[in-house]
């Protein structure tokens, strides 16, 4: 199973319902325990990223806050607030398939992720997938096109 298909496919659950198209999934022994896309507009809820979503979904699925020796699958690169949130839940590795240079904190815009003064480290892959770059700029580009009619 290729688990950034299945981070794309929440990501196009996103972008179904008119949010920005960000998906993830957390993997342990080869299987996925959590997932989420982005509902920030569906929420009302600044926190509802993606990989929040999908922290908590694998959390419950897990019944513990840590998630340790869990993989997190994400099409964009997370903030500084997700990236916090998965070096908090003890996820120990990431594949991320598209940068955010605006404001991505794994590396680049800032990087949290091999802080010294975090005292935490984790494992990061650039998966640099055009399929995750793709369905953002179609996304962007149908809502420039909406807002001119």
């Amino acid at each position: 199973m290729n688990f950034m298909d299945e981070a794309l496919m929440e990501a196009q659950k996103a972008f179904d319902m008119g949010e920005v198209p960000v998906g993830a999934v957390i993997v342990k022994d080869n299987k996925i325990i959590g997932r989420g896309f982005n509902k920030k507009e569906i929420l009302n809820s600044v926190v509802a990223h993606a990989e929040i979503m999908a922290i908590e979904d694998a959390s419950r699925n897990l019944n513990n806050w840590r998630l340790n020796d869990c993989i997190m699958y994400v099409t964009l690169e997370p903030c500084p607030m997700c990236a916090g949130a998965i070096l908090q839940s003890r996820i120990s590795k990431i594949y991320i398939g598209a940068n955010e240079f605006k404001s991505g904190a794994c590396g680049s815009a800032i990087n949290l992720m091999y802080d010294d003064n975090l005292n935490k480290f984790l494992d990061v892959h650039w998966e640099q997938d055009d399929r995750c770059f793709q369905i953002l700029k179609d996304f962007f580009r149908e809502r420039r096109q909406a807002k001119k009619k």
